[in-house]
């Protein structure tokens, strides 16, 4: 049943630097008789907020109802077709976790806590995108409640002009209900990262740049620099230490070791977690946190990254800067991302071979003026390459409003607006303006 909670509380943001204060919160269950949920939020006059695991949000909720879906989960596995039906309030430790029996994986991302739904809205970008191709190029189906309370299912043959718009768009013009996804049969990946200590870093990331342009589809691969907190969570060799975590994702080769050499020989890492492991581990690659904490974050895409790119990146935030940023991380992109499959959607970045995410230091008196200022310089240095491109998962605080809408081009944003006036004319939703 729905039960509503008093302002400022309730809300499950990962992000803790964002100040949430919508007028009231309502947490949605299975029995919820969500069309009228809805209705009665429009006849009200309410803006609706539909917030799911929580990891997405950059914008504050400052107003209406926060619609919570996280009581709306579970997962059903049809093995025969290879498919799950997923709900809208699951993780993909969820859906992994109901996979993995059968030797079936989803396409997922590198954080296993981060909510279905607002992820493929986003694309989704996989630690084995360059195999598989973008998360939201394996949805078959979004089931959806629209703003005049009525429940409908997208795909390519019914609304296709939603489905278009919900497989990349970033948002809703509704609460999806549930997904239904293909799941892959890949049972383990040889997989994990190298931690090279600070003296290294230049070289690292200069063989890194080489290496990566010369990587076959079957392995897609990310490099962070991580400023590392001296903390007992994190192992002892990288405690307190500014390491560069080179991340490697190998399907179904058997010269996995032989692709991987080139990375080791570079330098002796600090710690070697690369394996054979098996797919429901794949949160082990990337090591994603998994607490709150309050950060800012920024994005953009780069077409290439080379050894000048290396040598630029590494002067505004390098091991010898003061720069105040917990993440610094590259994911290659191409292969099998810059296809389009074989039903089109909003995605953005198939034409980019990189993606550049920033995470501030988690220190809020920084926010003001330190870390715009050093994003910008970052942003700045690296511009030349840059595609003009923000993803709506890599995007946050440290971008200019309005930058992924302006990453599309202005047919696809059209397209974009004609789905919301048909689908939510009103503009009860968070999301694009009508």
């Amino acid at each position: 049943m729905t039960s509503p909670h008093s302002p400022g509380s309730g809300l499950p943001f990962f992000n803790l630097a964002v100040p949430h204060r919508p007028a009231r919160i309502q947490a949605l269950g299975p029995g919820d008789d969500l069309g009228a949920v809805v209705v009665d939020a429009v006849r009200d006059g309410e803006r609706v907020h539909v917030v799911g695991a929580g990891h997405g949000s950059a914008t504050a909720i400052d107003s209406g109802v926060a619609l919570l879906t996280r009581g709306l989960h579970g997962v059903d596995v049809d093995v025969s077709a290879r498919t799950a039906r997923v709900r809208a309030g699951s993780r993909w430790s969820d859906v992994l976790d109901a996979a993995a029996p059968y030797g079936l994986a989803p396409v997922c991302g590198s954080a296993p806590g981060v909510g279905v739904v607002g992820f493929l809205l986003g694309g989704g970008l996989s630690p084995i995108g360059r195999t598989t191709g973008w998360a939201t190029d394996h949805v078959r189906s979004f089931d959806i409640v629209t703003s005049d309370g009525r429940s409908i299912r997208a795909s390519a043959v019914t609304h296709a002009e939603l489905f278009w718009a919900l497989r990349g768009g970033g948002v809703a013009p509704g609460i999806v209900t549930a997904v239904e996804i293909d799941l892959l049969p890949i049972m383990s990946l040889y997989a994990g990262g190298l931690y090279f200590g600070a003296d290294d870093a230049a070289g690292v990331l200069d063989g890194y740049a080489r290496w990566a342009a010369d990587a076959p589809e079957d392995l897609t691969s990310s490099c962070a620099l991580l400023r590392l907190p001296d903390l007992e969570v994190v192992p002892e060799p990288l405690r307190g230490r500014f390491v560069v975590h080179v991340r490697v994702a190998v399907v179904g080769r058997n010269d996995a070791l032989d692709l991987v050499a080139p990375l080791r020989a570079l330098a002796s890492p600090l710690v070697d977690t690369v394996t054979e492991i098996p797919y429901a581990a794949i949160g082990s690659i990337h090591a994603d946190p998994v607490d709150p904490m309050p950060v800012l974050e920024g994005g953009m895409l780069l077409r290439e990254f080379d050894t000048a790119a290396a040598v630029d990146l590494l002067t505004v935030a390098g091991p010898r800067t003061a720069a105040p940023f917990a993440v610094v991380e590259l994911r290659q992109l191409g292969g099998a991302l810059a296809r389009t499959g074989l039903v089109a959607d909003a995605v953005i970045g198939r034409d980019a071979g990189f993606s550049l995410f920033l995470v501030s230091a988690p220190v809020p008196p920084l926010f003001a003026e330190v870390v715009p200022e050093a994003a910008g310089g970052l942003f700045a240095a690296m511009r030349s390459r840059a595609t003009g491109g923000v993803t709506p998962n890599f995007g946050g605080a440290l971008n200019a409003p309005g930058q992924v809408a302006a990453s599309r081009g202005s047919a696809d944003l059209a397209r974009l607006h004609d789905v919301w006036r048909t689908y939510d004319p009103t503009g009860a939703f968070t999301g694009l303006s009508v």
